[in-house]
């Protein structure tokens, strides 16, 4: 086996699909970020939530809002609802695991809120609960897939934006989502802090 062909292969259709998703998700990213500040500006918060590796995105996401990005500006509303371990166990011990972001939603967002809902197979049955549940708390989804969107393709609503990564490997759609993540954060900063 030939692992420096194997590593340059993985480069470059890991490019090729990037480039495939820049064309696909330029003009959606940039709704959402437009979406996201016309949220913060009206006092609104951005929930996140996914599981595994869209667990650490919502966590990257979140950081990046609170924080900051590139440029120092005060911090934006922004929680990663994977990072309770107290409320995750508890809602799966007590529950079911599949309401551990459902719960969450149902007693932290308002009307007005986003949430930022992440599963690389658009499958995953407590993010699917959590778009449901921010519906019935007047909330719009941003939801950011691949292969298609899966079952949460089919029940995002009209006022949703649905960023679907090309291509069905985890790994580059996950690749995929943490560029779309850190445009939308570039985005988000030059719509707050007019950056050319």
């Amino acid at each position: 086996m030939d692992l420096i062909s194997r590593i340059s292969h993985h480069f470059t259709e890991s490019a090729h699909l990037k480039l495939q998703a820049m064309d696909l998700l330029a003009a959606p990213i940039a709704d959402t970020a437009e979406r996201v500040v016309q949220c913060l500006l009206a006092d609104g918060k951005i929930l996140a939530c996914g599981n595994g590796g869209s667990a650490a995105d919502a966590q990257h996401f979140s950081a990046e809002m609170l924080n900051r990005f590139e440029m120092e500006r005060p911090g934006l509303a922004a929680i990663a609802l994977t990072t309770d371990a107290s409320t995750l166990t508890s809602i799966a011990n007590d529950y079911d695991f599949d309401q551990v972001f459902s719960k969450q939603i149902r007693a932290l967002g308002h009307s007005g809120d986003l949430l930022l809902a992440i599963s690389t197979s658009g499958n995953s049955r407590n993010v699917i609960q959590a778009i449901n549940a921010a519906h019935d708390r007047g909330m719009n989804v941003i939801a950011l897939t691949g292969r298609g969107g899966g079952q949460m393709a089919e029940i995002l609503m009209p006022g949703d934006i649905h960023l679907c990564a090309p291509g069905d490997r985890t790994a580059h759609t996950q690749e995929i989502h943490i560029t779309a993540i850190h445009c939308l954060c570039d985005a988000i900063d030059c719509l707050l802090l007019g950056v050319e």
